[in-house]
């Protein structure tokens, strides 16, 4: 391993267990809302494909989500495995967020995830729809931040 990029672990060959970890160290880094923090977890070189925007690289990803947290707003974010296999994961999830105007929307999506040895992600391809909601129709009501160990998952919310 190359001591002098820090890695991410837990490390590729993904068990269910370790996947379920990454999936939800991602989900907690997301719910931060700091795309510093965020980047850290892709490579150097890390590539994209989130909608129909291409984004590659550290700086690319970190501004990226600069612009995304500054249109979604009171962003909470819920993800779950569907699939692992060797250094790769396959996760869905939902999202809520409203707009400068106060229009809710939930947004559901999936993700493939690739990584490297160091366990930094090196390909995200993301496809996302976002579905208007009324704000009494909110499933995620926890403090800004992580989601609590105790709120129900995907799954759970039916969604």
């Amino acid at each position: 391993m190359n001591q002098s990029v820090q890695g991410r672990p837990p490390y590729p060959p993904f068990t269910r267990e370790t996947a379920i970890e990454k999936v939800r160290a991602a989900e907690d880094a997301w719910n931060s809302r700091d795309p510093q923090r965020v980047s850290m977890a892709y490579s150097e070189d890390s590539h994209w494909r989130n909608r129909t925007e291409f984004v590659n690289g550290r700086e690319e990803i970190t501004a990226f989500l600069k612009r995304k947290w500054t249109k979604e707003l009171d962003y909470r974010l819920i993800k779950e495995l569907w699939a692992t296999e060797g250094n790769r994961i396959a996760v869905r999830f939902a999202y809520e967020w409203h707009d400068d105007s106060g229009n809710w929307f939930r947004s559901y999506g999936n993700e493939n995830w690739e990584f490297n040895e160091l366990g930094l992600m090196t390909q995200r391809h993301a496809s996302i729809n976002d579905i208007p909601i009324k704000e009494e129709q909110r499933k995620f009501h926890w403090t800004l931040g992580r989601r609590p160990d105790d709120h129900a998952g995907l799954t759970e919310l039916n969604l």
